[in-house]
């Protein structure tokens, strides 16, 4: 049993095969940002004293960034679908009943989707809660200076910022359509050359409605 900074890593087979299968498909960097997020999303679950189910945390945690990865990534929709849709199918494969497999699948889709999460079922929230934590610094002060380090001690973060962007854009460039509405968009207006922002006064302006 893998302990960090005083939180369990799951270790039950569906965890064990989720952590193979993620490690397998993604790069070190996404694969230690996935772990922190489990990290940081449970000890933001401690603080805000939730009961949340650490399996389907690790779950979502594991599988949210999974479209970013060539293997899974699709060539239409929004990443973050790519990674609920993949956990799901795992999730079902290991007789995981349809409403957790349901609450993992919403966890991923809606991880870079501000606000919503936050009101949602704790799984939900907590996914969300360890991404911004991680990817943004939102609640960096909510956690111990040696929690924090313990955590990136075990999964370190080398040049994140800079790498996590280039992920970003890596993984969405080739479905531009996809950032429509959502954060994603600003990733590739400042890395991918020619791209245009749809924007969505102009789509309601040129909807074929005649008035």
């Amino acid at each position: 049993m893998t302990t960090i900074a005083d939180i369990r890593i799951p270790d039950s087979t569906l965890a064990r095969e989720a952590t193979e299968l993620v490690r397998d498909a993604a790069s070190p960097l996404i694969f230690d940002h996935s772990r922190r997020v489990f990290l940081f999303g449970t000890l933001q679950g401690r603080r805000r004293e939730l009961d949340f189910d650490p399996e389907l945390l690790y779950i979502g945690a594991m599988f949210h960034d999974l479209g970013l990865t060539e293997r899974y990534r699709d060539a239409d929709q929004r990443f973050e679908i790519d990674g609920a849709d993949e956990a799901r199918k795992f999730l079902h494969a290991h007789g995981i009943a349809d409403e957790r497999a349901e609450l993992v699948w919403t966890a991923i889709a809606l991880h870079t989707t501000p606000e919503i999460p936050s009101r949602m079922a704790p799984e939900i929230a907590l996914v969300t809660a360890g991404v911004e934590l991680d990817v943004l610094g939102i609640g960096y002060r909510d956690i111990a200076d040696e929690i924090r380090d313990a955590v990136v001690a075990a999964h370190p973060r080398p040049d994140f910022k800079n790498r996590i962007l280039a992920a970003f854009a890596d993984g969405i460039a080739h479905r531009p359509t996809s950032t429509f509405g959502n954060v994603k968009a600003d990733v590739l207006e400042r890395f991918s050359t020619g791209y245009v922002r749809t924007n969505f006064v102009q789509v309601i302006e040129g909807s074929p409605w005649p008035e």
